[in-house]
């Protein structure tokens, strides 16, 4: 495996692999990697030849700068685990690296609509940070297919918008949520729990699941209402959720075929996210 640091190394490695015929996989990440992200990288090592995957904690992404400052940095672990799991090629690059001009005097990518509504209203320049630095990543390592979680849903949707919109030829996997034994989504936030958060945490998930379970075109503005209620008491304040078209995350009309429901939900201080994807008949 190596690491890489300079976007003009990076950009020198991989045009030798491609004038080798070789298939590149790309996993973009933020580091503080878990079981969910290993799975991302064996994913897309299932498709490649070579696999690239990115740490780099995106500034442009964050709105509240102290949530940055507080972002878990674990490079020495996350290095070794891709190590473990295989990975060819571990691109650490600094934000100066990325934004040579700063953060404010840089081209920007946006994706309209997709960017600003659901969690890109709450969290406004969000979905901009992200398409941004996906954009960026993917002219650097120009990858035959990109790897992503679907437990970010609008995140996943964003980008397959965004590559398919400037005609990228990157094909894009969405792989499912990876849970840990109690049915809470993997995230690196978990790791800032506490003892007792952990037994509550799951209970996100859990009322997903009621959500799912009861779901019809009909109740879903009741089905909100009454599992905000009930996370309410279990300790979470929410944040949000919504029952949208999953094809394009506009509401939910006669014609949609399938609906994701999106939680969003504090405990404490930690925001944890989930969803779901239902048929509807």
């Amino acid at each position: 495996m190596k690491l890489v640091e300079q976007p003009s190394e990076l950009r020198s490695a991989l045009d030798d692999v491609r004038l080798q015929g070789r298939k590149i996989g790309f996993v973009p990440t933020m580091g503080n990697l878990h079981a969910g992200h290993i799975a991302l990288v064996k994913e897309a090592q299932s498709h490649c030849d070579v696999v690239v995957v990115s740490i780099f904690v995106n500034p442009l992404q964050f709105n509240n700068s102290d949530d940055l400052a507080n972002y878990p940095r674990t490079l020495e672990q996350d290095v070794a685990a891709l190590n473990q799991a295989g990975a060819d090629f571990v691109f650490t690059p600094s934000a100066e690296a990325l934004y040579p001009n700063g953060l404010e005097a840089e081209t920007k990518v946006t994706v309209p609509v997709l960017s600003d509504i659901l969690e890109g209203e709450l969290r406004p320049g969000h979905f901009d940070g992200v398409s941004t630095v996906v954009c960026k990543l993917f002219n650097l390592v120009q990858p035959h297919l990109a790897v992503f979680g679907e437990k970010d849903y609008q995140q996943l949707a964003l980008i397959r918008k965004m590559t398919t919109d400037l005609l990228l030829p990157i094909e894009i996997i969405g792989l499912a949520t990876v849970r840990e034994a109690s049915g809470l989504a993997m995230s690196s936030r978990n790791n800032r729990l506490s003892a007792e958060q952990l037994q509550t945490a799951p209970l996100l998930a859990k009322e997903m699941r009621q959500i799912a379970a009861k779901l019809s075109r009909n109740n879903q503005a009741e089905l909100s209402q009454s599992a905000k209620q009930a996370l309410e008491k279990m300790g979470f304040k929410c944040d949000g959720i919504d029952i949208v078209d999953a094809a394009n995350l506009s509401p939910v009309t006669p014609q949609s075929r399938s609906a994701v429901i999106l939680m969003a939900a504090f405990l404490g201080e930690v925001r944890l996210i989930d969803n779901c994807v239902i048929e509807l008949h």
